[in-house]
């Protein structure tokens, strides 16, 4: 009796399931047939594939990340050596097979090697004239007359200035040292401005290059709806060239779980208006139809649709198996229970001693 009123359970449920999805393949059919006709609806001014947009200029935000050079970084005098600097040094009058010319580095400790049988001298915290004479006082110990010119060829602080810098949460870049900088909401000749206006503090008549190395900040998603496997989200930077099939070619196309219903929603000053670009992923792909292959904008969602019969399949699943359990549980009880009926109750033997 028990199976008998678990299966009558079962199978209430399978009809009303099946009931629900013929009402649900009317509404699916309906939704794809006005889909098909909402992309004529939509402004020919929308950028599409053979027709795109410039985008405005860029403007910088977290977490972007700048590419500075330095290109002319000069320290206001006087100015006092540190380790990692560099001097230009050339000295006349020294031995024939043991020459000083070229660029020196300061070492560690301060210490700048001339070579050979010269030796070292400290010169960190010095200026570049009192390194000059520094360097001719240790030279005169080996040379007769040595005439020496320095000239100060490189800072270590560049290498703070110069490379890559990450926009930070605060909206600046550091420059080591220098400080921070504010470059946030700016464009990328605003950003150069404010960079030079902070190091003139520190440097004679700075000079850097910016340009943007990582565009971080302007993105769009790729949204696909799961089937009830739950939906998958990517976000992509926008380069200003990507169209609808760039976006999807990033997730390497369609997924086994994914119909051919695409759209872009595309967010809107005005509250409560949702912008949507519905996609014919058929014209785009069979036919090279370039009218639905829109240009994707910043902050843009490309939204991929489920297969109904695929999230139909899920449902079903997702509600028959506790059906399922409930059945295997009462079939293994009631298997078990006619084993041990019989004979084996009766008498304790084997069930085929009688046979």
């Amino acid at each position: 009796m028990c199976a008998d009123r678990i299966s009558s359970a079962y199978l209430l449920a399978l009809v009303a399931v099946v009931a629900t999805t013929a009402a649900g393949c009317h509404t699916i059919d309906r939704c794809s047939r006005a889909g098909n006709q909402e992309h004529l609806l939509v402004p020919s001014t929308v950028p599409r594939e053979l027709c795109k947009a410039v985008l405005p200029t860029y403007i910088i935000d977290p977490p972007d990340i700048l590419m500075i050079d330095a290109v002319n970084i000069v320290p206001r005098p006087p100015y006092r050596l540190k380790t990692l600097d560099a001097l230009s040094i050339q000295v006349q009058g020294t031995k024939p097979d043991e020459p000083i010319s070229g660029v020196y580095p300061i070492k560690p400790g301060g210490m700048l090697d001339l070579g050979f049988s010269y030796g070292s001298v400290k010169v960190s915290g010095l200026t570049v004239e009192e390194a000059a004479t520094a360097i001719e006082t240790r030279l005169r110990q080996s040379l007769t007359a040595p005439v020496v010119w320095v000239s100060l060829a490189d800072i270590a602080a560049k290498q703070q200035i110069a490379g890559q810098h990450l926009v930070g949460p605060d909206g600046t870049v550091t420059l080591g040292t220098y400080g921070s900088v504010q470059v946030v909401g700016m464009t990328i000749g605003q950003a150069k401005e404010a960079i030079e206006s902070h190091l003139a503090q520190y440097l004679e008549a700075p000079e850097v290059s910016v340009d943007v190395f990582s565009y971080n900040s302007k993105v769009y998603y790729v949204v696909t709806q799961g089937a009830g496997l739950g939906d998958g989200v990517y976000r992509f930077p926008v380069t200003g060239n990507e169209t609808v099939l760039d976006a999807i070619a990033q997730i390497n196309g369609l997924n086994q779980v994914s119909s051919k219903r695409i759209w872009i929603a595309r967010p809107t000053d005005e509250p409560g208006r949702v912008q949507i670009l519905p996609v014919c992923w058929n014209e785009i792909t069979a036919q090279g139809t370039a009218s639905t292959n829109y240009q994707v904008l910043p902050g843009d969602r490309v939204f991929i649709a489920e297969d109904k019969m695929v999230a139909l399949d899920t449902g079903l699943s997702k509600l028959i198996a506790p059906f399922e359990r409930v059945m295997g549980f009462s079939l293994l009880g009631v298997g078990t229970a006619t084993r041990f009926s019989g004979h084996v109750l009766a008498g304790g033997g084997n069930v085929n001693a009688g046979f």
